[in-house]
């Protein structure tokens, strides 16, 4: 029976620290306002296009 209830309990905190992270990923991406960084790593890609073609 106590198996029972540290498994119950153990399940319970893992729910709690998975939601904890979770909630700390959407924090750091949506509200800690990087746009800047968000938007140079968007045009990465067509930066690597643009050098290709200047030594291509």
């Amino acid at each position: 029976m106590a198996l029972d209830t540290l498994l119950d309990r153990a399940s319970s905190v893992m729910t709690v620290i998975s939601f904890i992270t979770f909630a700390g990923i959407l924090w750091w991406s949506l509200v800690h306002h990087k746009e800047a960084d968000f938007a140079k790593a968007a045009n990465l890609p067509f930066d690597d296009e643009d050098t290709e073609a200047q030594h291509g």
